[in-house]
């Protein structure tokens, strides 16, 4: 393929074009960074110009000279050329130094005054090209860079060959592209060979769906919906030069392609690619058209559709490159997928619709068959639409709802407008279809369409939800929608009760109330049972259900056992705010860890039958939960990095994913990363307005913190969510499980009294809702403001308790915890406790077992710090030696007293196992509260007492 000058990248370097490519970059890099040279390759379009680019300007500056070079097709015949681009500057600085022979041939070649050529003048001109790079070299390190080297001219490509084999121990690197089609292509190999025997090559792939829609986004096509960016990826290939140019020619085209149509690809794309066509029979084309329209071509399928030399017609168009060859498969594929575009693009609108009617009676599936018959149809057709409805409820039933929205519209399409059901009818259920399948744009588009047309109540109440089930957790923003379907909804119990079901979820998510949300709610159930609306009826009962189960309401069983009734719908059933995941979250709460696994699992292949994309999300977080509960780190950690994935790339759920998986990199991922997810969790909540994901972001937030070593940190954001939930009436501490890890962070910032007063608060609750985990993981935190007092023994024993507990109950990384926290204690204890070593050794095999890397990482930090010795691990007797410090808390005291010692912050933060970070912010409170200034003002009041 080639690639016209218009069409190639702007010379300046720009960030955002190296998306998708930081991993490649990094190797890149390093390689040049360490003195070795680089050749990369890939085809037409990929990016490479931009790439090396980016690595010229960055290692450019490193080099003392930097030659280069960039070719094109049009001038390869020029003899030298290339070599004239490189050298061309720096004749007059080398030239001096070369032998006369050298010289000449070098000069008669770079400027054309004499008829020097590697026939005549090959060894002077090899051996010039070489002394002169050495003679730069000497002087300081030399960058050349070389674009297109598929376009060198063939003595400029030779003379560099032959000087680059021979530039070993010189301080001389190469930079270099070159154009290779297929991904198992070894064309490179010629140049590789042609390079310093230190080159690494670096291959640019195609970009992934995520990484073409950032590219448009940063591109200005941050508009098109994820449907079109999707169908942009396919028929790009991930090729970036590509994708942006059939951005660009959707952006600025008026009409968008009709559902089940080829993108319109560009003028100048056709003929990019399309240059080969030309050679093709008449017949041969007409056959590559057929196949371009199909779903999956195949011999068989073209001969049905009356190609009758569809193998030999293909054999041609495979031999110009246009179809690949694959001898196993029975497959008609074409060499890139654009070419199929720009192909089925280029053919008259008669010819396609030919094309579609001859595969309408080949195809065998009769989805494609009613597809094909739809675009061969002109106007409205009552026939072809109900065909077409058949054809969606089909697709919808194979669990293919993103297959089945296209199909709806084409059938509302050829409705025509007197028809029941009606176009507007069919163009609904084909929003919801898109909806299912996580095209939540295409949803909005058709809705806000119906709205400016329908005046049927009914009609126009369904397009309104569409629009606030599309806004997700922004329901802030589609406030003004909810008193216009109030007033078409009138007084139909029915219309009424859709209404407030979504009044109940804005209660939730947008004022933070769960008391409204949960009178709203059973609100909306009445009105659905009055009208004979199960499906509403049942999903109001299950939120119901959910919001009494997270305020800890007595009601909440019983609420769920309703839900849970019969008669049931098969879609609520499984439905990601149905009985179902009620139960679930009910089973989570309670302990009930296997029953939950089972449960989720079971409901999470069901979603994946039926295609439905945000349930699929939701259930995904849901079993990393629980896998993270039980202490199956990395389990977890895959699950909810594969929510993530979905979520980001169907736009739904991405702050709840982003929250999850914070928790799981924490656990038995990167902190780092943990905390970076956990931010963007809280940041996106707080831009939503959705106070209820807000608290569960700040307490992941807080966990990371804790993990990372910043107690204070966990300390700010879970104090936070204390607050907000205190405020949104949620009660049950199994919500969201922090208050152990506030308690915990406050006890290493020195704040036993607040710690216990979060331990008694949250353990009142607890036993009145029977948490069992909970109350053991109270314990554990309970233990440690003991050992805050002095009190080792009873801090002990309640961890000893609270560890055997958590095990019996199925919590692997609480358990390990536990053992962790109990490990510390007894280090710490001057007489009768394991040797330091084996006291790590329970926590170590438990952290293993979960794979809570980061957890284990803690451990390898203890075993390794400074080991106290016996006298300097009992607590400072504050009473009797130091009575001007009583009025300090417990770690206060004992900071102090290892500060009179001598002991510098690092030995304290050993010896009492905090962070260094935590002894400043003690010593700071010290110094606040005796009005002194200094670590020695603290040694002089201890001088003072013992003068005394």
């Amino acid at each position: 393929m080639t690639v016209r000058r218009d069409f190639q990248e702007p010379a300046r370097c720009r960030p955002d074009l190296l998306i998708g490519r930081e991993d490649l970059f990094a190797t890149a890099r390093d390689r040049l960074a360490s003195g070795g040279s680089v050749l990369l390759h890939g085809p037409a379009g990929i990016g490479k110009s931009t790439v090396l680019r980016a690595l010229a300007e960055e290692y450019g500056a490193r080099a003392r000279t930097v030659l280069r070079c960039s070719a094109t097709e049009s001038e390869s015949h020029l003899p030298f050329l290339a070599l004239a681009d490189l050298l061309g500057l720096v004749l007059d600085e080398v030239s001096p130094g070369l032998p006369l022979a050298q010289r000449t041939a070098l000069e008669s070649a770079l400027t054309g005054r004499g008829e020097s050529s590697l026939l005549r003048d090959g060894l002077a001109l090899r051996l010039a090209v070489l002394s002169a790079l050495r003679a730069l070299a000497a002087r300081g390190p030399v960058l050349i860079v070389a674009d297109d080297l598929q376009w060198l001219d063939p003595a400029s490509a030779e003379l560099l060959g032959f000087a680059a084999r021979r530039l070993e121990g010189t301080p001389v690197q190469l930079l270099c592209a070159v154009r290779t089609e297929g991904p198992e292509s070894q064309e490179y190999d010629r140049h590789l060979r042609a390079s310093t025997p230190d080159t690494v090559a670096v291959r640019l792939g195609p970009l992934s769906r995520a990484q073409v829609a950032q590219l448009l986004d940063h591109r200005g096509h941050g508009g098109l919906t994820r449907s079109t960016v999707r169908e942009i990826h396919r028929t790009s290939g991930g090729n970036p030069l590509f994708a942006l140019e059939l951005g660009r020619a959707l952006a600025d085209s008026r009409t968008p392609p009709r559902p089940g149509e080829p993108l319109p690809v560009p003028t100048s794309l056709r003929a990019l690619v399309l240059n080969r066509l030309d050679m093709l029979s008449v017949e041969a084309r007409r056959t590559l058209l057929v196949a371009s329209a199909g779903a999956r071509p195949t011999p068989a399928l073209l001969h049905a559709a009356g190609r009758e030399n569809a193998e030999a017609e293909c054999a041609q168009a495979a031999e110009l490159g246009l179809l690949a060859t694959e001898s196993e498969a029975p497959a008609v594929r074409f060499a890139h997928p654009l070419i199929s575009a720009a192909l089925y693009a280029e053919a008259p609108a008669q010819e396609r619709r030919a094309a579609h009617a001859a595969l309408s009676t080949a195809a065998s599936d009769p989805i494609e068959r009613a597809r094909h018959l739809a675009l061969a149809t002109t106007g409205t057709d009552p026939e072809v639409a109900a065909r077409l409805a058949e054809a969606a409820a089909l697709a919808r039933d194979r669990g293919a709802p993103s297959v089945a929205a296209p199909l709806g519209l084409l059938a509302a399409r050829h409705t025509p407008a007197d028809s029941a059901p009606g176009p507007e009818e069919r163009r609904l259920q084909a929003a919801e279809d898109a909806i299912t399948a996580g095209e939540v744009d295409l949803a909005r588009d058709i809705a806000r369409e119906v709205l400016s047309r329908a005046s049927v109540p009914a009609h126009r109440v369904r397009a309104w939800i569409l629009v606030i089930d599309t806004a997700g957790h922004t329901m802030a923003e589609v406030d003004a929608v909810f008193p216009q379907a109030l007033a078409d909804a009138g007084d139909d119990p029915r219309l009424l009760a859709l209404v407030h079901y979504q009044l109940a979820w804005r209660a939730l998510i947008v004022e933070g109330d769960f008391t409204e949300a949960r009178e709203a709610a059973a609100h909306a159930a009445g009105l659905a049972a009055r009208g004979a609306d199960r499906r509403t009826e049942l999903l109001a009962l299950a939120f119901q259900a959910q919001t009494e189960t997270l305020m800890g309401h007595p009601e909440a069983p019983r609420t769920i056992q309703r839900a849970l009734k019969e008669p049931q719908d098969p879609r609520v059933a499984c439905h990601h705010n149905g009985a179902g995941s009620a139960r679930f979250r009910w089973l989570v709460m309670g302990d009930q860890l296997t029953e939950a696994r089972a449960t989720v699992t079971a409901l999470l292949r069901e979603v994946r039958r039926r295609g439905s994309v945000e349930s699929e999300v939701h259930f995904l977080r849901g079993l990393a939960e629980t896998e993270l509960r039980t202490g199956h780190c990395g389990r977890a950690l895959e699950l909810a990095r594969d929510s993530l994935r979905l979520a980001r790339d169907s736009g739904i759920g991405e702050t709840a994913s982003a929250m999850l998986t914070s928790l799981a990199e924490a656990s038995g991922g990167d902190v780092d990363r943990a905390l970076a997810l956990a931010r963007e969790a809280v940041e996106h909540a707080e831009e939503d307005g959705d106070q209820m994901y807000l608290s569960r972001a700040l307490g992941a937030l807080g966990y990371a913190q804790l993990v990372a070593g910043d107690p204070a940190g966990t300390v700010r954001s879970l104090r936070r969510v204390r607050r907000l939930e205190l405020g949104l009436g949620i009660t049950d501490p199994a919500r969201g499980r922090w208050h152990g890890d506030l308690a915990e962070a406050l006890v290493r910032i020195g704040e036993p009294a607040e710690a216990q007063d979060v331990i008694d608060a949250s353990r009142e609750h607890a036993l009145r809702l029977g948490r069992e985990s909970v109350l053991a993981v109270l314990d554990r935190a309970e233990a440690l403001v003991r050992a805050a007092h002095g009190d080792l023994e009873a801090a002990v024993d309640r961890l000893t308790s609270a560890q055997d507990r958590l095990g019996k109950l199925g919590y692997g990384l609480e358990e390990a915890r536990a053992a962790f926290a109990l490990a510390q204690l007894r280090a710490r204890r001057p007489e009768g406790g394991p040797r330091r070593a084996t006291a790590y050794d329970e926590a170590t095999r438990l952290f293993r077992r979960c794979r809570a890397l980061p957890w284990l990482r803690q451990v390898d930090e203890a075993l390794t710090a400074p080991e106290p010795e016996p006298e300097d691990l009992a607590v400072p007797d504050t009473p009797d030696g130091l009575d001007a410090l009583a009025a300090l808390a417990s770690m206060e005291r004992q900071v102090a007293a290892l500060v009179m010692e001598g002991a510098t912050n690092r030995e304290i933060a050993a010896r009492l196992f905090i962070s260094v970070k935590t002894v400043e912010a003690t010593l700071t409170r010290v110094y606040r509260k005796l009005g002194i200034r200094s670590r020695v003002d603290i040694v002089r009041l201890a001088a003072g007492r013992r003068a005394r």
